[in-house]
């Protein structure tokens, strides 16, 4: 009984640490409230090194303050812009991820090899590898299919490495990165189920890959 027991907490604990693991390999997240918790003891924390005159921890829980409550607004540390040609090496050396290249000072731009890696967790992996370079809240990925045959398939995905998809950081401006807008595609699939003319739905597929850039 004991040892069956014991074979069962065994379990859970690789669960409970398997979850763990699943949890912290995730990009780092803002936008979400203060807690009001931690917002407490830090202010208590800076009471009692204020009492002592701990200056230097005064400094620091301030610092950490200041931190949560710019995350909080969704508000991008300026001082700490990722390194551009860096993200771009950096991105490159994500598994399937073909090109890279920056739109804007804050559109990173990835073509990926394969329709299947154009997905949420291909943009984690890449912003993951940018955490080091700087404050990634100030970093929008958008990733390309190379292998794209259809206009859904060209359809450029986007996210900001701290936010939820379609959310934006402070005065980050929601920019459309697609060569054909969203609207204009599904009004195309709508025209050609209406008319079923498949070698026009060919060619403007031809067209929509071939004004998109090489990179």
């Amino acid at each position: 009984m004991k040892r069956v027991l014991l074979l069962v907490v065994l379990a859970a604990t690789s669960c409970t640490q398997a979850s763990s693991d699943r949890a912290a390999a995730r990009p780092e997240q803002a936008g979400q409230p203060m807690n009001p918790v931690a917002t407490a003891a830090r202010i208590a924390a800076v009471r009692a090194n204020a009492a002592v005159g701990n200056q230097a921890g005064v400094k620091r829980e301030m610092e950490a303050f200041h931190e949560d409550f710019r995350k909080s607004i969704k508000r991008a540390d300026p001082g700490r812009r990722v390194d551009r040609d860096a993200a771009r090496a950096a991105a490159r050396s994500i598994d399937g991820v073909r090109s890279v290249v920056w739109v804007d000072h804050e559109n990173l731009l990835a073509i990926v090899e394969a329709n299947e890696l154009r997905s949420q967790a291909t943009i984690d992996s890449i912003c993951m590898a940018l955490e080091p370079l700087g404050d990634t809240l100030g970093v929008v990925v958008n990733l390309q299919s190379g292998a794209a045959r259809t206009g859904d398939e060209l359809e450029v995905l986007s996210r900001n490495c701290q936010l939820a998809p379609g959310d934006r950081a402070m005065l980050q401006r929601n920019r459309q990165i697609d060569v054909i807008a969203p609207e204009v595609r599904r009004q195309h699939r709508a025209n050609q189920r209406d008319s079923g003319d498949q070698a026009s739905a060919d060619a403007a597929i031809d067209v929509l890959k071939d004004s998109t850039p090489e990179m």
